[in-house]
């Protein structure tokens, strides 16, 4: 309101200024801008964030640890001697030289492209009675980029984070590449075609896996919201970019039954398919509870936050130690399954403390899987580090404008990702695969297209 604003009400008559004031009041007292204890982090403006004043680290190696240097090279390209005539001083002539050390330099050379013409002979077959030929597994049908140029490039774009004008900027200035942006991303889109059946290898692997993570973040796509998937093990991690962020995307991965442990936050989606068993993410309870922290300072919240927080860091502590005997563990896992059973069938008056037990109970079975599974974590910690790399790439391409553009981006992060979690180079791997899929022919893929 402007100060013309009031002055207009207050001059009004008496029962008018009243109700307007009143109006006013009604609105104000609707406005929360505070943002709810369940809100994701990305809806919460910055503003309102916690600042983490935490003691900065001394910078280096602790006192007393032992140095480290860059290996030395295996192989030596060049030797080149450095010598003198005469002081670079004074100019006195010099003679032999009195001592001699090396310095070895690794650089790159200036990048000049390579340009093949490849001669293609073409062959009549009586048997099949076509004519054939071998195929060109450098680059992708009918262009003229080479293929491991369109991977490297991918790569940076899809994984590292590069923008699509600054590659196309590097490649001018590294190796007097000239390639446009749309051209670029039409091969990109191409590659992802021939790689749509590793893409779905990946993702029957995830559905089969012994204990897999998942979880979701928003993604934008031509401006609207949609969503970004990703479901990941030790070994390989698939992403999926979808319109919705409900139960079928799970059920379309893992399916109704899945045979494994997941891992994963307590969004409503994953309680929608069965589990061998399922470990809710300790860490997204510690933050609600450090949430309603904020709002929230009556007795009965701080006392039931003591016992909730106590527990679970309880259980985490059995969890890693590993030198009690299993008489003693198992009777210790016992009383933290009684104490959490206590603290569900407790009687409260708190609303924020009646919306936890709530959860609590519906996911009573689901707390302590990581105490009955050696290689089972409390935290969702492994899908939350997957999702780090696409979320800092979301922040400088602005997600996609096209359902092709988004299964494009699921599936070339998807590649070099997995690649990466099995220890490979993911531009050699993703380049192996690619010329594999090439040798083989055009692919049957349909018309790229998101899930639901």
């Amino acid at each position: 309101m402007t100060r013309d604003e009031a002055i207009a009400i207050l001059e009004l008559p008496r029962e008018q200024a009243i109700e307007a004031i009143l109006k006013l009041a009604e609105k104000a007292e609707k406005f929360d801008p505070e943002p709810g204890p369940t809100a994701p982090s990305g809806m919460i403006p910055p503003y309102l964030k916690p600042t983490h004043g935490k003691k900065r680290k001394r910078p280096g190696r602790p006192i007393g640890h032992p140095g480290s240097n860059r290996a030395k090279p295996n192989k030596i390209d060049e030797t080149i001697p450095h010598e003198l005539c005469q002081c670079p001083d004074c100019g006195t002539p010099v003679k032999k030289p009195l001592r001699v050390y090396s310095r070895v330099i690794e650089d790159i050379p200036p990048i000049e492209p390579k340009v093949t013409e490849h001669v293609i002979n073409s062959y009549w077959c009586p048997t099949c009675k076509k004519i054939v030929s071998p195929k060109v597994t450098e680059a992708l049908p009918n262009a003229t980029i080479g293929l491991r140029l369109v991977v490297f490039t991918a790569w940076l774009h899809y994984l590292v984070g590069m923008s699509v004008n600054n590659l196309v900027a590097m490649l001018q200035v590294l190796s007097s590449v000239r390639i446009s942006a749309g051209g670029l991303t039409q091969a990109w889109a191409s590659l992802a075609r021939y790689l749509w059946d590793s893409y779905e290898a990946i993702g029957n692997d995830a559905g089969k896996s012994a204990v897999l993570h998942a979880d979701e973040t928003g993604w934008r796509l031509n401006g609207i919201t949609h969503w970004l998937w990703c479901f990941t093990n030790k070994s390989i991690c698939y992403y999926m970019i979808t319109r919705s962020r409900g139960s079928p995307v799970v059920k379309e991965v893992l399916g109704l039954l899945f045979r494994g442990i997941l891992v994963c936050d307590f969004w409503g989606a994953y309680n929608k398919i069965s589990t061998l068993a399922t470990q809710r993410c300790f860490f997204h309870l510690f933050t609600e509870l450090v949430k309603v922290d904020k709002r929230n300072c009556s007795k009965n919240w701080k006392s039931f936050r003591k016992k909730l927080s106590r527990l679970m860091k309880d259980a985490i502590r059995l969890s890693e130690n590993k030198g009690i005997s299993t008489e003693k563990r198992e009777s210790l896992k016992a009383r933290l399954y009684s104490r959490l059973s206590e603290m569900i069938d407790g009687q409260y008056q708190d609303k924020d403390v009646k919306r936890l037990i709530k959860r609590l109970k519906r996911h009573q079975n689901q707390m302590f899987t990581f105490l009955e599974h050696a290689n089972v974590s409390p935290y969702n910690n492994h899908a939350e580090q997957q999702m780090r790399k696409a979320v800092m790439c979301r922040k400088i391409s602005q997600q996609n404008r096209s359902e092709a553009g988004a299964v494009t981006q699921a599936v070339l992060m998807t590649l070099f990702r997995t690649a990466e979690l099995q220890k490979q180079n993911p531009v050699e791997a993703v380049l192996k695969t690619a010329k594999s899929a090439i040798e083989k022919g055009k692919p049957d893929v349909p018309e790229f297209k998101l899930a639901a």
